[in-house]
């Protein structure tokens, strides 16, 4: 998006954006392993990761002297520092600016689209099925940007996958969500498993069939994606399943 692809010399296997990037990029690491040989043989000057989960990696290729920078968003504000900071890294501030700047306005323009909603839906954002994991904070945060309120937002603020279990599924059924989404992190969601599962029949998104799938590499990469696609697609659906409230 900044014009400097000509700088990568190698992905992750997970990247799918742009798609031609998996025929033109040599595919050097997964998420929580990565081939250190073939990654010093492409002599980076500096290699990109995120998270703690990418402490291993990182240590591995500091000791082969490798410039590592690895980011820790969670947030909706940490992904936009993260995009300022990469914009800068790579001298294109300017352009990573005014995509920053279009990102937010478009934003802006979906949180006052939902002001207009007679009532927000309930909102079960499902990351992992067994066990249960509820949204991460990035997640939690579009979904009330795009006019819907998170089940479980004390779990959002839980950076790591196991804070956000929800050991009982009941739970779940009790709080009475009006719209699933599930996105099964390396995993495709299967919907009508969700709505096979014992006891969620009086569930009201089950009810009515709102359930859906947002693809992980569209709301779980915390970057552009989650903030252009996976947004615009939970605002879509919310906007409808107003619409089929309201008649």
């Amino acid at each position: 998006m900044l014009g400097e692809e000509h700088r990568i010399v190698g992905i992750s296997g997970y990247t799918v954006r742009p798609p031609r990037a998996r025929a033109e990029k040599p595919k050097v690491s997964a998420f929580l392993s990565a081939k250190i040989d073939k990654i010093v043989a492409l002599k980076p000057d500096c290699v990109i990761g995120f998270s703690d989960l990418q402490a291993d990696i990182a240590a591995q290729l500091i000791k082969h002297g490798i410039q590592v920078c690895i980011f820790n968003q969670r947030s909706v504000a940490e992904i936009f520092s993260m995009l300022y900071q990469l914009a800068a890294m790579v001298g294109k501030v300017q352009r990573g600016l005014e995509l920053i700047t279009q990102m937010q306005s478009r934003l802006l323009e979906i949180e006052c689209a939902a002001k207009s909603l007679k009532r927000r839906p309930r909102v079960f954002f499902e990351e992992w099925y067994e066990p249960h994991i509820s949204a991460i904070a990035w997640v939690s945060e579009l979904i009330g940007i795009a006019g819907g309120d998170d089940c479980f937002p004390e779990l959002a603020c839980q950076a790591m996958g196991k804070g956000r279990i929800i050991a009982d599924g009941d739970e779940i059924v009790r709080r009475n969500p009006e719209i699933i989404f599930g996105s099964w992190c390396g995993k495709k969601f299967r919907p009508d498993q969700v709505l096979a599962r014992a006891g969620w029949q009086d569930v009201a998104a089950l009810k009515s069939a709102h359930v859906f799938e947002i693809k992980s590499a569209e709301i779980l990469q915390p970057g552009p994606a989650a903030l252009i696609d996976g947004v615009e697609q939970i605002h879509r659906i919310i906007m409808r399943w107003s619409q089929s409230y309201e008649s």
